[in-house]
Protein backbone atom coordinates (compact mmCIF):
# COMPACT_ATOMS: atom_id res chain seq x y z
CA UNK A 1 0.00 0.00 0.00
CA UNK A 2 1.40 3.55 -0.67
CA UNK A 3 2.37 6.11 2.28
CA UNK A 4 -0.57 8.27 0.89
CA UNK A 5 -3.18 5.49 0.57
CA UNK A 6 -2.45 4.05 4.28
CA UNK A 7 -2.59 7.67 5.51
CA UNK A 8 -6.17 8.00 4.23
CA UNK A 9 -7.22 4.05 5.03
CA UNK A 10 -5.77 4.13 8.44
CA UNK A 11 -5.39 6.54 11.43
CA UNK A 12 -1.81 7.83 11.70
CA UNK A 13 -1.68 5.80 14.93
CA UNK A 14 -1.92 2.67 13.12
CA UNK A 15 0.37 3.73 10.24
CA UNK A 16 2.54 4.43 12.50
CA UNK A 17 2.48 0.63 14.08
CA UNK A 18 2.81 -0.64 10.70
CA UNK A 19 6.58 1.34 10.47
CA UNK A 20 7.31 0.22 13.65
CA UNK A 21 6.43 -3.36 13.49
CA UNK A 22 7.97 -3.83 10.06
CA UNK A 23 11.30 -1.85 11.79
CA UNK A 24 11.20 -4.62 14.17
CA UNK A 25 10.83 -7.56 11.76
CA UNK A 26 13.31 -6.90 9.24
CA UNK A 27 16.32 -6.30 11.87
CA UNK A 28 15.23 -10.59 12.62
CA UNK A 29 13.91 -11.29 9.21
CA UNK A 30 13.59 -14.56 7.09
CA UNK A 31 17.27 -16.19 7.80
CA UNK A 32 16.45 -15.57 11.88
CA UNK A 33 12.93 -17.41 11.37
CA UNK A 34 14.21 -19.69 8.67
CA UNK A 35 16.96 -20.70 10.92
CA UNK A 36 14.68 -20.79 14.05
CA UNK A 37 12.18 -23.65 12.41
CA UNK A 38 14.93 -25.52 11.32
CA UNK A 39 16.22 -25.85 14.12
CA UNK A 40 13.20 -26.96 15.83
CA UNK A 41 13.37 -23.59 18.07
CA UNK A 42 10.55 -21.09 18.69
CA UNK A 43 11.29 -17.37 17.54
CA UNK A 44 11.50 -16.83 21.25
CA UNK A 45 13.46 -13.76 21.01
CA UNK A 46 11.52 -11.95 18.43
CA UNK A 47 8.38 -12.84 20.56
CA UNK A 48 9.79 -11.65 23.53
CA UNK A 49 10.52 -8.41 22.08
CA UNK A 50 7.20 -7.88 20.51
CA UNK A 51 5.69 -8.87 23.23
CA UNK A 52 8.02 -6.12 25.56
CA UNK A 53 7.13 -3.22 23.11
CA UNK A 54 3.77 -4.29 23.27
CA UNK A 55 2.89 -5.43 20.08
CA UNK A 56 1.35 -8.85 21.20
CA UNK A 57 -1.16 -7.34 23.39
CA UNK A 58 -2.02 -4.45 20.96
CA UNK A 59 -5.40 -5.82 20.92
CA UNK A 60 -6.32 -6.40 24.89
CA UNK A 61 -7.77 -4.48 27.38
CA UNK A 62 -5.49 -1.58 28.75
CA UNK A 63 -6.57 -2.46 32.36
CA UNK A 64 -4.40 -5.96 32.31
CA UNK A 65 -1.67 -4.77 29.93
CA UNK A 66 -3.19 -4.56 26.29
CA UNK A 67 -3.09 -1.99 24.35
CA UNK A 68 -6.31 -1.37 24.22
CA UNK A 69 -7.00 -1.37 20.55
CA UNK A 70 -8.51 -4.32 18.57
CA UNK A 71 -7.97 -6.89 16.23
CA UNK A 72 -7.76 -4.22 13.41
CA UNK A 73 -4.02 -3.26 15.24
CA UNK A 74 -3.64 -6.89 15.63
CA UNK A 75 -3.88 -7.95 12.39
CA UNK A 76 -1.08 -5.11 11.18
CA UNK A 77 1.32 -7.02 13.51
CA UNK A 78 1.39 -10.09 11.63
CA UNK A 79 0.81 -8.94 8.75
CA UNK A 80 4.09 -6.53 8.63
CA UNK A 81 6.12 -9.19 10.45
CA UNK A 82 5.03 -11.66 7.82
CA UNK A 83 6.03 -9.48 5.43
CA UNK A 84 9.07 -8.81 7.06
CA UNK A 85 9.92 -12.68 7.05
CA UNK A 86 8.51 -14.21 10.33
CA UNK A 87 5.46 -14.78 10.09
CA UNK A 88 4.74 -15.86 13.68
CA UNK A 89 1.60 -17.95 13.57
CA UNK A 90 1.03 -18.00 17.46
CA UNK A 91 -0.17 -14.25 16.91
CA UNK A 92 -3.17 -15.75 15.45
CA UNK A 93 -4.07 -18.09 18.12
CA UNK A 94 -2.45 -16.82 21.91
CA UNK A 95 -3.65 -13.38 21.83
CA UNK A 96 -6.26 -12.98 18.77
CA UNK A 97 -8.64 -16.22 19.55
CA UNK A 98 -7.81 -17.38 23.36
CA UNK A 99 -6.98 -13.44 24.63
CA UNK A 100 -10.32 -12.34 22.65
CA UNK A 101 -11.94 -15.28 23.87
CA UNK A 102 -11.10 -14.30 27.97
CA UNK A 103 -11.50 -10.69 27.48
CA UNK A 104 -15.21 -10.94 26.36
CA UNK A 105 -16.38 -13.58 28.23
CA UNK A 106 -13.86 -14.82 30.96
CA UNK A 107 -14.24 -14.13 34.82
CA UNK A 108 -12.43 -11.17 36.06
CA UNK A 109 -10.48 -14.13 38.25
CA UNK A 110 -9.53 -15.56 34.64
CA UNK A 111 -9.00 -12.17 33.05
CA UNK A 112 -6.39 -11.52 35.59
CA UNK A 113 -4.79 -14.66 35.34
CA UNK A 114 -4.17 -14.78 31.67
CA UNK A 115 -4.42 -11.26 29.75
CA UNK A 116 -0.99 -9.80 31.36
CA UNK A 117 0.91 -12.29 30.28
CA UNK A 118 -0.95 -13.04 27.45
CA UNK A 119 -0.08 -8.96 26.62
CA UNK A 120 3.24 -8.73 27.33
CA UNK A 121 4.21 -12.67 25.69
CA UNK A 122 5.51 -14.03 28.86
CA UNK A 123 2.58 -16.71 28.78
CA UNK A 124 0.91 -18.63 26.06
CA UNK A 125 -2.27 -20.10 25.63
CA UNK A 126 -3.25 -22.77 22.73
CA UNK A 127 -6.45 -23.67 21.16
CA UNK A 128 -7.89 -26.58 20.12
CA UNK A 129 -11.52 -27.45 18.13
CA UNK A 130 -10.53 -29.68 15.18
CA UNK A 131 -10.80 -33.43 15.40
CA UNK A 132 -9.76 -36.51 13.62
CA UNK A 133 -12.97 -37.23 12.59
CA UNK A 134 -15.01 -33.81 12.98
CA UNK A 135 -12.84 -31.67 10.00
CA UNK A 136 -14.91 -28.58 9.42
CA UNK A 137 -18.02 -29.70 10.97
CA UNK A 138 -17.66 -28.22 14.26
CA UNK A 139 -21.63 -30.10 14.94
CA UNK A 140 -19.37 -33.14 15.10
CA UNK A 141 -16.97 -32.69 18.15
CA UNK A 142 -17.08 -35.32 20.00
CA UNK A 143 -14.49 -34.05 22.79
CA UNK A 144 -16.77 -33.76 26.42
CA UNK A 145 -16.53 -32.10 29.63
CA UNK A 146 -19.30 -33.59 32.53
CA UNK A 147 -19.96 -32.45 35.80
CA UNK A 148 -18.20 -34.69 38.69
CA UNK A 149 -19.51 -32.51 41.97
CA UNK A 150 -17.75 -29.42 41.33
CA UNK A 151 -15.55 -30.42 39.19
CA UNK A 152 -15.54 -31.41 35.00
CA UNK A 153 -14.03 -34.06 33.72
CA UNK A 154 -12.98 -33.32 29.91
CA UNK A 155 -12.23 -36.31 27.42
CA UNK A 156 -11.84 -36.76 23.61
CA UNK A 157 -8.77 -36.52 21.06
CA UNK A 158 -7.84 -33.18 19.32
CA UNK A 159 -5.80 -32.75 16.21
CA UNK A 160 -3.19 -29.36 14.81
CA UNK A 161 -3.15 -27.63 17.62
CA UNK A 162 0.05 -25.36 17.40
CA UNK A 163 2.34 -24.75 19.70
CA UNK A 164 1.83 -26.65 22.71
CA UNK A 165 5.59 -27.01 24.24
CA UNK A 166 6.17 -23.88 24.12
CA UNK A 167 2.41 -22.46 25.59
CA UNK A 168 1.40 -23.09 29.86
CA UNK A 169 -2.08 -23.70 28.71
CA UNK A 170 -4.60 -24.67 25.90
CA UNK A 171 -8.42 -23.66 25.27
CA UNK A 172 -10.46 -26.60 23.97
CA UNK A 173 -13.61 -26.58 22.92
CA UNK A 174 -15.77 -29.05 24.13
CA UNK A 175 -19.37 -29.98 24.40
CA UNK A 176 -21.58 -30.61 27.53
CA UNK A 177 -25.20 -31.64 28.07
CA UNK A 178 -27.00 -27.94 27.83
CA UNK A 179 -29.43 -26.85 30.46
CA UNK A 180 -32.18 -25.50 30.88
CA UNK A 181 -33.54 -22.21 33.42
CA UNK A 182 -34.42 -24.53 36.14
CA UNK A 183 -31.01 -26.19 35.76
CA UNK A 184 -32.19 -29.25 34.31
CA UNK A 185 -30.50 -31.26 31.41
CA UNK A 186 -32.17 -30.95 28.06
CA UNK A 187 -30.54 -33.53 26.47
CA UNK A 188 -28.64 -31.51 23.83
CA UNK A 189 -25.10 -30.55 23.54
CA UNK A 190 -23.55 -27.22 23.35
CA UNK A 191 -19.72 -26.28 22.75
CA UNK A 192 -17.94 -24.73 25.55
CA UNK A 193 -14.81 -23.33 26.06
CA UNK A 194 -11.99 -25.00 28.95
CA UNK A 195 -9.05 -23.62 30.04
CA UNK A 196 -6.41 -26.17 30.49
CA UNK A 197 -3.04 -26.05 31.96
CA UNK A 198 -0.50 -28.19 29.92
CA UNK A 199 0.61 -29.80 33.08
CA UNK A 200 -2.76 -31.17 33.88
CA UNK A 201 -3.02 -34.68 34.46
CA UNK A 202 -4.71 -36.57 31.70
CA UNK A 203 -3.61 -34.27 29.21
CA UNK A 204 -1.20 -36.05 26.90
CA UNK A 205 -0.02 -34.66 23.43
CA UNK A 206 2.44 -35.97 20.54
CA UNK A 207 3.87 -34.14 17.77
CA UNK A 208 2.75 -34.56 14.35
CA UNK A 209 5.40 -34.83 11.67
CA UNK A 210 4.48 -31.74 9.16
CA UNK A 211 6.11 -30.54 5.62
CA UNK A 212 5.66 -27.34 6.85
CA UNK A 213 9.17 -25.29 7.74
CA UNK A 214 7.81 -23.00 10.78
CA UNK A 215 9.01 -22.71 14.52
CA UNK A 216 5.21 -23.71 15.67
CA UNK A 217 5.00 -27.47 15.89
CA UNK A 218 1.49 -29.22 15.56
CA UNK A 219 0.41 -31.56 18.09
CA UNK A 220 -2.47 -34.37 18.35
CA UNK A 221 -3.82 -34.30 21.86
CA UNK A 222 -5.36 -37.02 23.90
CA UNK A 223 -8.03 -35.84 27.05
CA UNK A 224 -8.84 -38.73 29.53
CA UNK A 225 -10.69 -37.77 32.17
CA UNK A 226 -8.70 -34.36 32.76
CA UNK A 227 -10.32 -33.36 36.41
CA UNK A 228 -10.53 -29.24 35.96
CA UNK A 229 -12.33 -27.16 38.67
CA UNK A 230 -15.12 -25.48 37.99
CA UNK A 231 -13.74 -21.86 36.99
CA UNK A 232 -12.19 -23.83 33.94
CA UNK A 233 -14.75 -23.05 32.17
CA UNK A 234 -14.56 -19.86 30.16
CA UNK A 235 -18.30 -17.77 29.83
CA UNK A 236 -21.77 -19.09 30.13
CA UNK A 237 -22.14 -23.19 29.23
CA UNK A 238 -25.29 -22.93 27.68
CA UNK A 239 -24.25 -19.25 25.31
CA UNK A 240 -23.51 -21.87 22.96
CA UNK A 241 -21.55 -20.72 19.24
CA UNK A 242 -21.89 -17.23 20.62
CA UNK A 243 -18.91 -17.40 22.78
CA UNK A 244 -16.69 -19.72 20.27
CA UNK A 245 -17.26 -17.22 17.25
CA UNK A 246 -15.84 -14.00 18.86
CA UNK A 247 -12.71 -16.40 19.08
CA UNK A 248 -13.48 -17.53 15.22
CA UNK A 249 -13.90 -14.59 13.64
CA UNK A 250 -10.74 -12.94 14.88
CA UNK A 251 -8.72 -16.48 13.63
CA UNK A 252 -10.08 -16.00 10.14
CA UNK A 253 -9.10 -12.19 10.05
CA UNK A 254 -5.70 -13.39 11.30
CA UNK A 255 -5.37 -16.04 9.35
CA UNK A 256 -5.55 -13.24 6.38
CA UNK A 257 -3.46 -11.23 8.15
CA UNK A 258 -0.84 -14.01 7.81
CA UNK A 259 -1.72 -14.96 4.13
CA UNK A 260 -1.40 -11.10 3.35
CA UNK A 261 2.43 -11.39 5.01
CA UNK A 262 3.58 -14.21 2.94
CA UNK A 263 2.05 -12.62 -0.52
CA UNK A 264 3.94 -9.47 0.41
CA UNK A 265 7.19 -11.08 1.02
CA UNK A 266 7.18 -13.28 -1.76
CA UNK A 267 6.63 -10.55 -3.82
CA UNK A 268 9.03 -8.15 -2.69
CA UNK A 269 11.94 -10.73 -3.46
CA UNK A 270 10.44 -11.46 -6.98
CA UNK A 271 9.92 -7.72 -7.58
CA UNK A 272 13.64 -7.46 -6.40
CA UNK A 273 15.14 -10.12 -8.65
CA UNK A 274 13.13 -8.98 -11.57
CA UNK A 275 14.39 -5.52 -11.21
CA UNK A 276 18.05 -6.84 -11.34
CA UNK A 277 18.43 -9.88 -12.73
CA UNK A 278 19.57 -9.62 -16.84
CA UNK A 279 19.45 -12.74 -19.05
CA UNK A 280 19.21 -10.73 -22.13
CA UNK A 281 19.76 -7.04 -23.09
CA UNK A 282 17.12 -6.04 -20.25
CA UNK A 283 16.66 -6.88 -16.77
CA UNK A 284 13.55 -9.68 -16.87
CA UNK A 285 10.93 -7.23 -15.65
CA UNK A 286 11.31 -5.60 -18.71
CA UNK A 287 9.26 -8.54 -20.08
CA UNK A 288 4.93 -8.83 -19.87
CA UNK A 289 5.26 -12.24 -19.47
CA UNK A 290 6.93 -11.61 -15.78
CA UNK A 291 5.56 -8.16 -15.58
CA UNK A 292 2.01 -8.82 -16.08
CA UNK A 293 1.80 -11.63 -13.45
CA UNK A 294 3.52 -9.93 -10.76
CA UNK A 295 1.56 -6.71 -11.26
CA UNK A 296 -1.82 -9.43 -11.10
CA UNK A 297 -0.32 -10.16 -7.86
CA UNK A 298 0.08 -6.93 -6.95
CA UNK A 299 -3.75 -6.10 -7.56
CA UNK A 300 -5.43 -9.22 -6.04
CA UNK A 301 -2.91 -8.69 -2.69
CA UNK A 302 -4.03 -5.21 -2.13
CA UNK A 303 -7.94 -6.24 -2.77
CA UNK A 304 -7.63 -8.99 -0.20
CA UNK A 305 -6.11 -6.53 2.32
CA UNK A 306 -9.24 -4.03 1.78
CA UNK A 307 -11.46 -6.97 2.41
CA UNK A 308 -9.16 -7.67 5.52
CA UNK A 309 -9.28 -4.36 6.96
CA UNK A 310 -13.18 -4.23 6.18
CA UNK A 311 -13.36 -7.50 8.17
CA UNK A 312 -11.48 -5.81 11.26
CA UNK A 313 -13.28 -2.72 11.52
CA UNK A 314 -16.41 -4.53 11.50
CA UNK A 315 -15.63 -7.10 14.66
CA UNK A 316 -13.99 -3.72 16.15
CA UNK A 317 -16.95 -1.74 16.13
CA UNK A 318 -19.31 -5.46 17.27
CA UNK A 319 -20.73 -6.27 14.35
CA UNK A 320 -20.26 -9.61 14.83
CA UNK A 321 -22.90 -11.07 12.11
CA UNK A 322 -21.23 -9.06 9.14
CA UNK A 323 -17.74 -9.06 10.51
CA UNK A 324 -18.57 -12.94 9.89
CA UNK A 325 -19.09 -12.74 6.55
CA UNK A 326 -16.18 -10.63 5.86
CA UNK A 327 -13.91 -12.47 7.64
CA UNK A 328 -14.76 -15.52 5.72
CA UNK A 329 -14.43 -13.72 2.44
CA UNK A 330 -11.07 -11.53 3.67
CA UNK A 331 -9.00 -15.37 4.60
CA UNK A 332 -11.02 -16.85 0.95
CA UNK A 333 -9.19 -13.95 -0.44
CA UNK A 334 -5.85 -13.36 1.47
CA UNK A 335 -5.49 -17.55 1.08
CA UNK A 336 -5.88 -17.27 -2.69
CA UNK A 337 -3.58 -14.20 -3.12
CA UNK A 338 -0.60 -15.53 -1.37
CA UNK A 339 -0.49 -19.21 -3.38
CA UNK A 340 -0.71 -17.26 -6.22
CA UNK A 341 1.94 -14.91 -5.58
CA UNK A 342 4.16 -17.22 -3.87
CA UNK A 343 3.92 -19.43 -7.08
CA UNK A 344 4.43 -17.15 -9.35
CA UNK A 345 7.76 -15.60 -7.46
CA UNK A 346 9.13 -19.19 -7.75
CA UNK A 347 8.86 -19.34 -11.32
CA UNK A 348 9.87 -15.31 -11.43
CA UNK A 349 13.26 -16.63 -9.79
CA UNK A 350 13.49 -19.95 -11.31
CA UNK A 351 16.02 -22.39 -10.05
CA UNK A 352 16.96 -19.83 -7.39
CA UNK A 353 13.26 -20.19 -6.37
CA UNK A 354 13.94 -23.45 -4.69
CA UNK A 355 17.16 -22.60 -3.53
CA UNK A 356 17.24 -21.64 1.02
CA UNK A 357 19.03 -18.44 -0.02
CA UNK A 358 15.31 -17.10 -1.27
CA UNK A 359 13.58 -18.63 1.16
CA UNK A 360 10.56 -19.47 -1.41
CA UNK A 361 10.09 -22.64 -1.52
CA UNK A 362 9.53 -22.84 2.27
CA UNK A 363 6.42 -20.46 1.76
CA UNK A 364 4.70 -22.86 -0.52
CA UNK A 365 3.74 -25.34 1.78
CA UNK A 366 3.22 -22.02 4.25
CA UNK A 367 0.48 -20.68 1.88
CA UNK A 368 -1.69 -23.56 2.17
CA UNK A 369 -2.33 -22.89 5.59
CA UNK A 370 -4.66 -20.04 4.29
CA UNK A 371 -6.13 -22.15 1.85
CA UNK A 372 -7.12 -25.26 4.72
CA UNK A 373 -7.26 -23.38 7.26
CA UNK A 374 -8.79 -22.29 9.97
CA UNK A 375 -11.33 -23.50 7.23
CA UNK A 376 -11.16 -24.70 4.14
CA UNK A 377 -11.66 -22.28 0.82
CA UNK A 378 -14.79 -24.86 -0.07
CA UNK A 379 -16.48 -24.28 2.99
CA UNK A 380 -16.43 -20.53 3.01
CA UNK A 381 -17.73 -20.61 -1.13
CA UNK A 382 -20.31 -22.68 1.08
CA UNK A 383 -21.06 -19.97 3.71
CA UNK A 384 -20.69 -17.45 0.86
CA UNK A 385 -23.22 -18.97 -1.24
CA UNK A 386 -25.65 -19.76 1.56
CA UNK A 387 -25.78 -16.51 3.69
CA UNK A 388 -24.64 -13.78 1.46
CA UNK A 389 -26.45 -15.59 -1.96
CA UNK A 390 -29.43 -16.93 -0.20
CA UNK A 391 -28.80 -20.45 -2.12
CA UNK A 392 -29.86 -23.43 -0.22
CA UNK A 393 -27.06 -25.07 2.16
CA UNK A 394 -25.37 -27.61 0.50
CA UNK A 395 -23.80 -29.71 3.12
Amino acid sequence: MSSIGSQLLETPERTALRKAVGDLGRRYGSGYYLAKARAGEPAEELWAEAGKAGYLGVNLPVEYGGGGGGISDLAIVLEELGTAGCPLLLLIVSPAICGTVISRYGTEEQKRRWLPGLADGSRKMAFGITEPDAGSNSHRISTVARRDGEDWLLTGRKVFVSGIDHSDAVLFVARTEARDTEGGRTGRLKPCLFVVPRDTPGFEYRAIPMELVAPEKQFQVFLDDVRLPADALVGDENAGLLQLFAGLNPERILTAAFSLGLARQALGKAVEYAKTRTVWSTPIGAHQGLAHPLAQCAVEIELARLMTQKAGLLYDAGEDMAAGEAANMAKYAAGEAAARTVDQAVQTLGGNGLTQEYGLGALLAATRVGRVAPVSREMVLNFVAQHTLGLPKSY
